[in-house]
Order: C-alpha cells, then structure tokens, then sequence
C-alpha cells in the first residue's frame, strides 16, 4: 500500500494526451472557422503526434508527472509556461525542419500552440483538483524519532495524500499507556490503516495489541516503505542491520548491468562527439589566461573502495589531483564559467566511456574525506558496493551538498538519497535520473 495514489500519474499523463489532441481540434477548426472533416483531421495528426510525444517527454523531465506534481500549485503556472516554451521550439524546429513529415499552412502550428497552453493551464490547475482521489483513509502512526514527526505533518499538510494521520505514537517516550495512547484511539476514530515501525526492537512489547487490532479491520504498513515513497530517501537514522540484510547485496545482476554498460557506452559516444565543440574555445580560453594545462586529473573512490582517476577540464591556478591543502589553489576566471555551465566535466565522458564510472549512480568523493565518512557514518561504505555515476539521486534531490569540506550531518543525508538508489536501482530509474539531470543542466542548478 502507498499513501499517495500512483494512478494519478497515469491520470495526467492521458489527460495531457488528450489536452493535446484537442487543442489540434481546435486549432484546425479556428484556423477554417468549420469543423474539420475526419479526413482533415486525421491528416495533421500523423505529424503533430511527433509533436505529442515529444511534449510529454519534455513534461516529464520537468516533473509534471511525479507524485509531488500538485504540491506546490503557486508555482505550476510558471513550471508549465517554462515546459511550454520549450515545447514550441521543439515544435517549430519539427515543422520547419521537417517538410516531408508536416502539413502545411503553419498557421496552424501557431493557432494550436496557443490554444495547448491555454487548455493544459486549465486541465493541470483547475481540472486536476477535481479529478483526484480524495477518499482518504484514517490512520495512525508509530514510530521513533524525527521521521515520525516528519512523516505526519507531510501527510497532514497536504490533501494529496489518501490517508490522514489521526494521531502518532513515539515509541522512544517513555511511560505511555498502550490502552490510552494505542487502543482506545484506533477504535473511537475508525482508523483503518497503522504505519507502523516494525523493524524497530522497541515494538516488541505492542506487537500483541497489534496482533489484536487485525481482527478490527486494521490494515498494517512500514513505516519505512511509506518514509521513502514520500521523501524519496532512506530514512537513515531508522536503518538497522537487517535492513541491509534484506535490501542491499553486491551480487551482480546480469540483464541490468548489461543494459546500462550498452547505455553508459551508447550515449557517452555521442555526447563524446557533440562535446568536442567546445575543446578548442576551452583550450583558447585556458591558454589565454594562465598558459597552463587544460585537463586535471583527480583520485576519487570508485567501486569496490578503488582509487579511479578523473579527467576534468582544469579550473584551478593549479593541478592539484584534487588534493585537499596542497598549498594555495585558486579557481580561476576561466575555470569559473566552466563550472558555471558545467563544461568542466564534459571530458568525463571518456571515463564513462571506459568504465571507471557510469553516466548514472553515487558521486565518486575525494579520498580523504572519504576516510573520515567510513569512520563517523554508519554505512557509508555500502555506497561504493556499485559503480559510481556522473549524475545521480542524490545530485538531483540533495539540497545541501558538502564542497571541499568535511560535513558529517549533509553527508548522512546526501547517504540517505544513495541509499534510495541502491536499493531501487533499475533502467527506468536511471532514465529517469538521466532527465531529470538534462532539466537540472539546463537550469544551472543541482550539486
């Protein structure tokens, strides 16, 4: 059971469709000012369907399609204006560059574009609120810590979700009353649903009342299961051993990883040649400023705990392999820009390329802090079990990340979100990642 309705995905993905379908009505009808014969029609639709796809894929790398999509409603307008924007590009680029697969006059193009935005501001801000699930299920939370609290004032604040926290219990108080504080509230409020933390060792002495509660119709959830559909991270304070035990293994898994070296290899060739564009203006560009070498090289912690070397445009007054206090180092002017737009990085396509790393998973850290982590963070060691990437989970979703510097509490977090893609690792995950990094490239943001 998930406490957000997966089927709202699917809901907006085929109201989209449909949106996009009906804005080409339009426009074909505004554009004769009759209704557009089914022969008229069904001409124009075999090329905007190119238009469509494209369009939904462009929605989905902006996050119109995650579970967090109607959470932040002030700033959808903006978020669809933005998507939209792009889209006619992609549309205008299509039409023109693309003669034999489109219909003429363009005028159309231009009528349906605007007609789209107008309709997907409406069905997306609108129509969506009414269409939802909103039967929402009553239940009650037990736990410990802060992910109790996290937990029910996420649920409770917004109406997205199907259940509604009556009330929690914190396990780690001591002198409750299991009638008072457990029993009594689940019967008197009709709760259905418990989201409970079962791998805690301080459940033990409420797991008979529990037992009891099944015959009241009550339906039982992980507390842990329901912390990362929501938050997207593993809620680390939480983690014990058996966790690891039961989510974690080194073991290969051949159809994977097969798939995603072919991946790693496939798109890494490509953006190998399209990146080649900008070798010679950095190479101008670092010449004209200090005369020194244009690459660095340096040592981070690849899978299996080995030292793996990578190659980065320089940015510093000097190379320094990505030492830490090796005298003064400075970024330069030039090395500045590159960082800015991320160019810098373009030259670890080659180490994609051969394997040291891939274009998705945990990003590789410096050596020496890396030590300190192993010592002072619980698990750290588990993120280096698989191959680290060029972008991942965490670079998209951790807010705070740690530069040149030790920071124990933003890397347990950081850990948490690496933790999360370990676990559910998988194609679509990664594709999902890999559009993700293209929408945060684009804005110039991440870590």
């Amino acid at each position: 059971m998930y406490i957000y309705n997966k089927k709202e995905g699917l809901l907006l993905f085929f109201g989209d469709i449909i949106v996009f379908v009906a804005s080409l009505w339009l426009a074909l009808f505004l554009r004769n000012l009759h209704i557009p014969s089914s022969g008229l029609f069904y001409s124009h639709i075999r090329p905007f369907s190119f238009i469509f796809i494209a369009w939904v894929i462009s929605f989905f790398a902006a996050g119109l399609y995650g579970k967090h999509t109607m959470l932040f409603k002030s700033r959808l307008p903006t978020l669809l204006l933005n998507t939209q924007m792009i889209n006619t590009v992609l549309a205008i680029i299509f039409f023109y560059f693309s003669p034999s697969l489109t219909v003429t006059p363009k005028t159309t193009l231009f009528i349906y574009i605007i007609i789209s935005f107008v309709l997907i501001l409406v069905w997306r801000v609108r129509l969506v609120s009414y269409l939802g699930f909103r039967n929402k299920q009553k239940a009650f939370l037990i736990g410990e810590g802060k992910e109790i609290r996290e937990l029910y004032e996420e649920v409770n604040s917004n109406p997205r979700y199907s259940l509604s926290f009556i009330g929690f219990l914190d396990i780690e108080k001591e002198g409750f009353d299991i009638e008072d504080d457990l029993v009594r509230p689940v019967y008197e409020n009709g709760i259905s649903v418990i989201v409970v933390d079962s791998k805690s060792s301080k459940i033990e002495p409420l797991l008979p009342h529990l037992y009891n509660l099944i015959f009241a119709n009550v339906s039982f959830v992980d507390m842990h299961k329901v912390y990362e559909d929501i938050f997207d991270r593993v809620p680390l304070s939480l983690l014990r051993y058996n966790w690891f035990l039961q989510n974690i293994s080194s073991a290969s898994h051949p159809v994977y990883d097969t798939l995603k070296r072919l991946m790693d290899i496939a798109l890494s060739l490509i953006a190998l040649v399209v990146s080649f564009i900008f070798y010679p203006f950095v190479y101008i560009a670092i010449k004209m400023e200090d005369g020194g070498p244009i690459f660095s090289h340096q040592d981070r912690v690849g899978k299996g705990n080995t030292i793996i070397h990578l190659l980065k445009f320089r940015t510093m007054t000097a190379d320094d392999g990505g030492k830490w206090g090796q005298g003064e180092n400075k970024i330069t002017k030039v090395g500045a820009f590159l960082r800015r737009t991320r160019i810098d990085e373009l030259p670890q396509l080659w180490n994609v390329l051969f394997g040291s790393i891939s274009l998705i998973g945990p990003r590789p850290e410096f050596p020496e802090p890396v030590k300190q982590y192993i010592a002072e963070v619980p698990y750290y060691n588990i993120r280096h079990l698989i191959k680290p990437g060029l972008s991942g989970w965490a670079q998209i979703y951790h807010e705070n990340h740690p530069h040149h510097g030790i920071d124990i509490v933003e890397t347990k977090n950081k850990l948490s979100y690496d933790l999360y893609y370990i676990k559910n690792r998988s194609i679509m995950l990664d594709v999902k990642i890999a559009f993700l990094t293209i929408k945060t490239l684009l804005s110039r943001s991440g870590k």
